[in-house]
């Protein structure tokens, strides 16, 4: 497995990036792809994710209506649009591979049990205020 992120960069407040995690090594469909963001001193987070719930996505609640995630199957990429941003999203954004959990719940979290091999090495994001 392969994932590499690119996109991350500093920003002002309010301003937009977008991230993509290029995927290789692993049948596409057999896995949701999602992104994960840890900013220091804090736990890691699920934020999005794709093809993990019924509904197809996830958006942790404070980046709903403000990120995207998109994928372009023909180019094994995963995107994350991300609008309005704001300081706090500050962090190394992630992106992971896992199975789809029993719930959306438990995506916030399931970062403790994806293994070390389906995790890329990150991008940081910087928001100034």
């Amino acid at each position: 497995v392969r994932l590499v992120e690119s996109g991350g960069g500093l920003v002002q407040t309010g301003g937009s990036l977008t991230l993509s995690c290029a995927a290789s090594g692993f049948t596409f469909g057999d896995y949701a792809i999602g992104w994960f963001r840890q900013a220091p001193g804090k736990e890691r987070e699920g934020v999005s994710c794709i093809s993990c719930t019924d509904d197809n996505t996830y958006y942790l609640d404070s980046v709903k209506g403000r990120f995207t995630i998109s994928s372009d199957n023909a180019k094994n990429t995963v995107y994350l649009q991300m609008n309005s941003l704001k300081p706090e999203d500050t962090a190394v954004y992630y992106c992971a591979i896992f199975h789809r959990p029993p719930s959306p719940d438990l995506i916030r979290t399931i970062w403790y049990s994806i293994p070390a091999g389906h995790w890329g090495k990150g991008t940081l994001v910087t928001v100034s205020s």
